[in-house]
Parts: C-alpha cells; sequence; structure tokens
C-alpha cells in the first residue's frame, strides 16, 4: 500500500485510500491544495459550506497532475436543491465533474429522500461519477435504499480510535460501503494520549500517523486537514510500517465514543 493505492467502491470505481480534508483550511487554501497534490495526494475533500471549493478548484486546475488522476469530493447541504446546487458547485470549481458528491448531513425531517434523488440524477447525468452520504445513521441510510433502491457507496462520518462505532462498521461492511474518516486527528484533542505516546514511541512515529494508519489497516479512509507543509508530508509518511495485530486490538480498545463535535453525529 502507498499513497497512490485505491479502495474499491460498490459502483466499481475506485477512491484513494487516504485524501486532504479542507474545513477551515482558510489560509491559502489555493497553495496547500495545490502542494498536497505535488507530494503525492490525490483526494481533495470539500464542501459549499467551507468556502474552500473556489480556491481548490482553482489548485486542480492549475496542478500539474492530470485530472482524471484526481478524486474530488464535495456535498450539497440539506437545504439545497439537491441536483441544481451538485451542477452549481461544480462549477464553481471549474470542473467538468465531481468524483463524488456527498449529502453532507441528514435534513432534521428525515433522511432527505429527495436530496438522495437529486443526487442520483446528478450522478446518472454525469454531474457526480459517485454519490454518498456525510454523517448518517445505519437507519437513515436504510431508509434512503428502500425509497430509490440506490445504496449510498460512502459514508463520511467523525471517525478515530477515540471515537467510532463497529456496528456502523459491520453495517458499512456487509452493505458495501466505505467509511471516509473525518477528523481522524481528533482536531488534536487527543494526540498527547499516554497511551497514544507509548505506541508512537514503539513504532518511531508520530501519534498522528499512528492513528492514520490504524485508519488505513482497518479499511476506513482517512482525510485529515492540515495547514502547515510539514504536517502534509507527515501525514502522508504513514505507508512504510504496520501496525502489528495485537497492537492494532489496543487501538480498538481506545474508543471512549469521543467526538470532537460532542457527540457521534451517526449515533
Amino acid at each position: 500500500m502507498d499513497i497512490e493505492s485505491k479502495i474499491n467502491l460498490r459502483t466499481g470505481r475506485r477512491m484513494p485510500v487516504m485524501g486532504l480534508g479542507t474545513w477551515q483550511l482558510t489560509r491559502d487554501t489555493a497553495g496547500t491544495v495545490r502542494h498536497a497534490i505535488d507530494i503525492g495526494y490525490r483526494m481533495i475533500d470539500t464542501a459549499s459550506d467551507y468556502g474552500t471549493q473556489p480556491a481548490a478548484g482553482e489548485a486542480i486546475r492549475t496542478s500539474n497532475v492530470p485530472r482524471e488522476k484526481l478524486y474530488i469530493v464535495t456535498k450539497i447541504e440539506e437545504i439545497d436543491d439537491a441536483y441544481e446546487a451538485s451542477k452549481s458547485y461544480v462549477k464553481e470549481m471549474g470542473l467538468d465533474y465531481a468524483d463524488l458528491i456527498l449529502i453532507h448531513r441528514p435534513p432534521e425531517t428525515g433522511a432527505g429522500e429527495d436530496l438522495w434523488k437529486g443526487l442520483i440524477r446528478a450522478r446518472d447525468e454525469g454531474i457526480a461519477r459517485d454519490i454518498g452520504v456525510s454523517n448518517y445513521s445505519m437507519s437513515l441510510i436504510n431508509e434512503l435504499a428502500s425509497a430509490t433502491g440506490e445504496v449510498p457507496a460512502v459514508n463520511q462520518i467523525e471517525w478515530s480510535p477515540f471515537g467510532h462505532s463497529m456496528a456502523m462498521f459491520s453495517y458499512c461492511r456487509e452493505n458495501d460501503i466505505v467509511i471516509q474518516a473525518y477528523s481522524p486527528l481528533t482536531r488534536t484533542d487527543r494526540l498527547d494520549d499516554a497511551r497514544l505516546a507509548q505506541l508512537a514511541e514503539k513504532y518511531k512515529k508520530s501519534p498522528a500517523q499512528l492513528l492514520l494508519r490504524w485508519n488505513l489497516q482497518l479499511g476506513t479512509v482517512p482525510i485529515p486537514k492540515a495547514n502547515q507543509k510539514p504536517h502534509l508530508e507527515e501525514n502522508i509518511d504513514i505507508f512504510d510500517f504496520e501496525i502489528s495485530e495485537e497492537d492494532m486490538e489496543i487501538f480498538g480498545s481506545l474508543n471512549e465514543r469521543y467526538s470532537a463535535l460532542g457527540a457521534l453525529p451517526y449515533d
């Protein structure tokens, strides 16, 4: 496995095993995304809600890496007309299509069947290659699938050793849904955990690198955010070691349902 490795989606297409998140990436967004692409990142995650779509699009268009080798994720909001918003957001990035468009979060009124139908239309018309959801529970995903016959390719959720759900993990495996892990570094809140520090010392890697490597070995797809070049470089330097099965179990034991948001949004 390396930074060019990909994971299979239920649709037959493939997604990079790791990406760059752009939430709150407000300092020279275009330059940061361009540097990330230059050093090997091939997936960029953005959203209209983040305000990073225009700059991310600029970096993608001016990169030396061909568009077809990049994987671009964006999201529609729960108040949007999903089809029209998909067209608008892709245009805002100056692109012809997005590789993946997600419903950013479920609306308060339920699963968002109309949003999902709008994304299905966007996919069928080539605006998106694949479609999925974010912050969705198992029951809400079931509602979408029951209403349309379409199962999301991806559920993007908060996910780290300190806060995750093996019930969700098993559900996604059974239904061939890839978990994208946002805030995989706990927004730095738990990087000083003593148990994590011991493991980092053992592997001669940083705590952040261990958290990301845990995701890779679990089969989830981390999308860490980084503002600084050293952190961008540190985060992808995780393909030259492997966490042992014994230590993967220790990582699993760290789970305390921690959430940087206050509660895991898919419970």
